[in-house]
């Protein structure tokens, strides 16, 4: 089972799909930022960026449905959105359900595993920093350089949305639970404030292991150890329940790294332990550099993890 959102959970299940495993992805849907952003505002869908990122991972279909479903359009009115984005909200106006348009774009892209909505519920995040200050809406979040700086002293999300029962049932199945990699606050975080969620993670008895991002995101994680990012996850939930971080131990080129240097540096391992948290290093940069998709109006780092080292040293972890 795994839990995130944006590129880092595509990666993962892009190499995870590789191996005969039974996949369920949860995806958070908070987002409400650039084409999924427009599409949950203007008609009132869940937001299918995640989702459709995940099914696009999972696919076992031909090479032209993958790439028609991360089409990205470039110009006109349809500028910044995605195909699969569209299409995706579309089928959910037409069935009046999420759960069936993310099963008819599954049968479309023939994928493996299943793909769950943290939620099935509207929901906004919401972060109340110490010096007072109220951000809502994990567009807002992202923006914001101030977080390290402040300090985040609460986080919700509004309206209280309820837990998918599909997710919950999926959290007694699992062996092992897969958190990241993704940004803390947007891609991770609001997966586990749905209500109820930290709880059944709590009970479970699959290993629960969190990945580490590669890099910290400039204002808000700034000089991050692997063990700062599992603290403050657990802490916002409330609940402790983590017992394994998995980190890149490769170091990463330093014409890629002055390349991000005004958007943060890497993320270390410190010396710094806790008691009942094995801290697992090894080897997961990708040596390929993605370009800047045509059309996208986000800006997304490049320095990303390997889908196959990925895999395969959770794989390693999981039969431990």
């Amino acid at each position: 089972m795994t839990i995130g959102g944006g590129t880092g959970h595509f990666a993962l299940l892009s190499g995870i799909k590789k191996y005969n495993v039974h996949i369920a992805a949860v995806v958070t849907m908070a987002d409400d930022g650039g084409s999924t952003g427009v599409l949950r505002d203007e008609l009132g869908v869940l937001p299918p960026g995640d989702l459709r990122q995940c099914l696009v991972a999972l696919s076992e279909g031909d090479e032209l449905m993958r790439r028609l479903f991360t089409h990205r359009f470039s110009k006109g009115t349809l500028k910044g959105h995605t195909f699969g984005n569209i299409f995706l909200s579309t089928l959910e106006h037409v069935t009046g359900s999420i759960n069936e348009a993310i099963d008819e774009v599954g049968r479309i892209l023939k994928i493996t595993g299943r793909v769950l909505p943290v939620t099935l519920d509207t929901a906004k995040l919401v972060l109340e920093l110490k010096n007072g200050k109220v951000l809502r809406g994990e567009h807002v979040i992202d923006e914001y350089a101030h977080l390290t700086r402040f300090g985040v002293h609460k986080a919700y999300l509004t309206p209280r949305p309820v837990l998918n029962p599909d997710v919950r049932t999926a959290v007694h199945e699992a062996d092992i639970i897969v958190f990241g990699p993704g940004d803390l606050y947007t891609s991770l975080l609001p997966n586990i404030l749905v209500p109820g969620l930290a709880r059944v993670l709590k009970r479970s008895k699959a290993k629960k292991v969190f990945v580490s991002n590669l890099m910290n995101a400039y204002g808000q994680t700034d000089n991050f150890t692997c063990m700062d990012y599992v603290d403050e996850f657990e802490r916002l939930c409330g609940v402790k329940f983590l017992d394994h971080i998995l980190y890149n131990t490769m170091e990463i080129p330093a014409p890629l790294l002055k390349r991000y240097v005004d958007e943060g540096e890497p993320v270390v391992c410190g010396a710094e332990t806790r008691k009942g948290i094995t801290c697992t290093g090894t080897a997961l940069l990708s040596k390929t550099i993605e370009k800047p998709k045509k059309g996208d109006s986000v800006r997304r780092t490049l320095i990303r993890h390997d889908p196959d080292m990925l895999a395969q040293a959770l794989v390693k972890l999981a039969v431990q």
